[in-house]
């Protein structure tokens, strides 16, 4: 049989459909493991499997996506970890034949990585890798990784299954209704990360139906030309006549979707929940001899952050790669770094985001420090406080690997030289990691004299680089800026370079500008006029300061005049905004000395570092409970004003939270000795019996604790007469229910029934991805929330009304 790969290149390949829905249909129990059937039902796994085959599947997948330590632990199976993977690939290989694949389903691990929850990266890749593992050597042809909500668990999982076995590797995320993840990551942000990785199958399954997932996948093929899969579900979930949970889209329905999938370019079709081998049947039919529509990619030098891609080309405006947070000649940061304190981390990278930059250079070359530690915890700052892509500044390969880490997305390595010792210690990281990585035009001999000298050394390390698979557009060059005060003579050779570089390899490049003027009166005019020299000679990238004026100015000049800011955008937009932006920042300066206003932006930051001696400075002037309604409460308001329109996402959310609750900590004492504590209302929150997962559950906890509310939390996994007796025994106002699963939806409506007759005054809200408007309305209950902010919103409107 072919690879797989090589068929993608010629035919579209058509997928199984649901694996949980056909479970249910054939008797699984709500609460039971889904995986462990695979050994005491065997039978039915191979006759969904058989299902699929006879369908016209090309690839069928094993009953694994939730076999990790992590998610069997749940049902206290993880001992039997390799024996439940082993035995599904088993199970598939016996009715698949010798014409269809074998796709070894990965799913999430139910939890959230760091810094927005507990779960270390290296945790995740380790869980990941242990069951990839385990499948490989059971006869798996390909992994799937598939529903991952949160891109840093989806790099875990891929960068594992890429280190840990030969095998190709789909990678989905799932969407919400506004083309991005849980998370905020868009699907060419995504695109961006998994190509640098090296995945082989890119893709989008679950969470939405057919028609937005046409969206996604039309936004996918115009920006890569690696193969695309999709797998939707059949519509959401609702209630029948019966008031049972089904997927309400016929297989015709679903089918009529897949001209408008091909047309977008994919290259595997198939279904997730709800789909059905009838469904399978009729898209084999549909893509019999059709040859995948051809894709071009642009080969650009792209980076990216979980939210936000930055295309650096030559076709576009100059990039600013801004070099501040660096502790070299800067006490006050160096005293920070070593106590890891990130204040002053955060305030650079905050200004010189608003200064321009385009990318944050991060170094933390602190000596006699835990530099490894302080860079992780510098990249989780920058990460919290601003969404554009990171440069990772280090010469050691442990804090580079630990950058590496931590970092959410395609970041640029700075950097790697002509060396053998940095070439064979940093192009490693780079390609396992999926990093851009800047070349320093430099070797054993130091920095060659001439232009010629450094191009040759640029081509050694792009040699290397490309020997690995690294792709050329990911590799950037720096010709190095000598001082002119002590080498007036190779300052044009610096220039001729960057020509070089353009004309004969086609590579970004980045240039450190301010060395330029090191030692020299007047340094701000060398530095302006060096930096447009080096924009007209193809300079992409410089590394400066944003916030000078002049070097922003001239930046905006130069791009002009060579014909890189089309129409004259830039530089217009920068001068009609400045007079506005000095009253702008006139009367901000005026109103954050206000120790409330303070407050609130604190908030609004999620700067959790400062909360605290604010907080202390404001109870010199203002009651504890004035803090909180007219600071702390508004912030987080607008927090989530944010987040429902699409400028904050879930970890910025989260940090604003965290800052909130360390807030309160302060707080509480002193609202208990003022007598002052004020609650909107009691909620008991619980993810229903025979579900495991609340991740959503938990952000809603969070939210809720920071706007006034008093939470009863039972966890996951809770009986249904548990939540009743609790609700009516601690007097709550409002039971929150959470539901992931399609199975568990029913104990939705069983605790709504008895509630209603038992406690009508105790006010009812639903969750959870599965749940919808419609569901909450048909079972009574009094309310249903998509998010955290909206069920901050929702309890608040159900307590207050029935109090009135």
């Amino acid at each position: 049989m072919s690879s797989i790969v090589d068929r993608l290149e010629e035919e579209i390949l058509v997928l199984d459909g649901a694996m949980g829905t056909e479970l249910q249909k054939r008797g699984l129990e709500v609460g039971d493991c889904p995986e462990e059937l695979n050994l005491t039902h065997p039978k039915i796994l191979k006759e969904i499997h058989s299902s699929y085959v006879k369908a016209g599947s090309d690839i069928i997948q094993t009953n694994t996506f939730g076999a990790n330590r992590l998610k069997l632990a749940e049902y206290n199976l993880a001992h039997k970890i390799e024996k439940i993977n082993q035995q599904a690939v088993k199970l598939a290989t016996e009715v698949a034949g010798d014409d269809v694949f074998i796709s070894a389903s990965i799913g999430p691990t139910g939890k959230l990585l760091e810094p927005l929850g507990d779960l270390s990266f290296q945790q995740a890749y380790h869980v990941f890798g242990e069951q990839a593992q385990i499948l490989e050597a059971a006869g798996a042809d390909l992994i799937n990784i598939e529903t991952m909500t949160d891109l840093q668990e989806a790099r875990a999982a891929l960068i594992a299954v890429k280190e840990k076995t030969s095998l190709p590797v789909i990678i989905n995320l799932t969407y919400e209704e506004n083309l991005k993840t849980m998370t905020g990551t868009d699907p060419q942000t995504a695109i961006t990360v998994f190509e640098a990785l090296g995945a082989d199958v890119i893709g989008a399954n679950c969470s939405l139906g057919p028609k937005k997932l046409v969206e996604i996948i039309k936004l996918m093929g115009q920006y890569t030309a690696t193969p695309l899969c999709v797998q939707p579900n059949a519509g959401l979930p609702v209630l029948n006549e019966n008031n049972e949970t089904i997927f309400p889209m016929e297989a015709l329905e679903m089918a009529n979707y897949i001209p408008q999938f091909i047309e977008a370019g994919v290259n595997i079709i198939g279904g997730c929940c709800g789909s059905t081998p009838e469904y399978i049947n009729l898209a084999k039919k549909k893509v019999v001899d059709i040859t995948p529509a051809s894709r071009i990619k642009k080969k650009e030098t792209t980076l990216a952050s979980r939210t936000k891609r930055v295309v650096i080309s030559d076709n576009l405006p100059t990039r600013i790669i801004g070099e501040r947070i660096n502790p070299t000649g800067r006490e006050e940061l160096s005293h920070q770094l070593a106590d890891e304190k990130m204040e002053l981390v955060a305030k650079e990278a905050s200004n010189q985001v608003q200064a321009g930059a385009d990318i944050l250079d991060v170094n933390v070359g602190v000596p006699q420090i835990d530099q490894a530690q302080a860079m992780k915890l510098a990249l989780n700052t920058v990460h919290n406080v601003v969404d554009i892509p990171v440069s990772i500044d280090t010469t050691n390969q442990e804090v580079l690997e630990a950058g590496l880490q931590t970092i959410v997305g395609k970041p640029l390595i700075n950097s790697v030289t002509g060396e053998e010792e940095s070439l064979n210690t940093v192009l490693p990281l780079a390609k396992k990691y999926g990093a851009a990585v800047l070349g320093l035009t430099l070797d054993e001999d130091g920095i060659p004299a001439t232009a010629q000298g450094r191009l040759k050394v640029a081509k050694k390390i792009l040699n290397r680089a490309q020997q690995l698979g690294i792709k050329r557009e990911n590799v950037l060059i720096d010709t190095l800026t000598l001082a002119a005060s002590a080498e007036q003579d190779k300052v044009l050779e610096t220039i001729k370079a960057i020509e070089l570089i353009k004309e004969e390899l086609g590579l970004a490049t980045v240039l450190g500008v301010s060395n330029i003027s090191y030692g020299l009166p007047a340094r701000e005019e060398v530095n302006t006029a060096f930096l447009a020299m080096a924009i007209q000679a193809g300079l992409n990238a410089p590394i400066l300061d944003p916030t000078n004026k002049a070097m922003q100015a001239t930046l905006k000049a130069s791009d002009l005049l060579v014909n890189r800011d089309l129409q004259g955008q830039n530089y217009l937009n920068h001068y009609s905004n400045q007079e506005e932006r000095k009253k702008e920042e006139k009367e901000e300066k005026l109103e954050t000395t206000d120790s409330l206003t303070k407050l609130y932006h604190l908030v609004l930051e999620g700067d959790k570092d400062n909360i605290i001696s604010e907080i202390e400075q404001a109870l010199t002037d203002h009651q504890a409970l004035e803090i909180i309604n007219q600071a702390l409460i508004p912030g987080i308001k607008e927090v989530g004003a944010k987040y429902d329109e699409g400028t904050y996402f879930l970890p910025q959310l989260m940090m604003s939270a965290e800052t909130m609750q360390e807030a309160f900590t302060k707080l509480r004492p002193i609202l208990q000795e003022e007598d002052n504590q004020q609650t909107i209302g009691r909620v008991l929150l619980a993810t229903v019996k025979g579900d495991i997962h609340d991740i959503g559950k938990n952000i809603v906890k969070v939210m809720l604790e920071n706007n006034g509310f008093e939470i009863i939390d039972l966890g996951k996994d809770v009986a249904n007469d548990k939540i009743i007796t609790k609700a009516i025994e601690q007097e709550v106002d409002l039971v929150g229910l959470s539901a992931l699963m399609t199975t568990t939806m029913p104990n939705m409506e069983k605790i709504t029934m008895i509630l209603k007759e038992k406690a009508p005054e105790i006010k009812i809200l639903l969750g959870g991805a599965v749940v919808t408007r419609d569901y909450a309305n048909n079972i009574g209950a009094d309310g249903y929330a998509q998010n955290a902010v909206e069920a901050v919103k929702k309890a608040t409107e159900l307590i207050n009304n029935s109090k009135n």
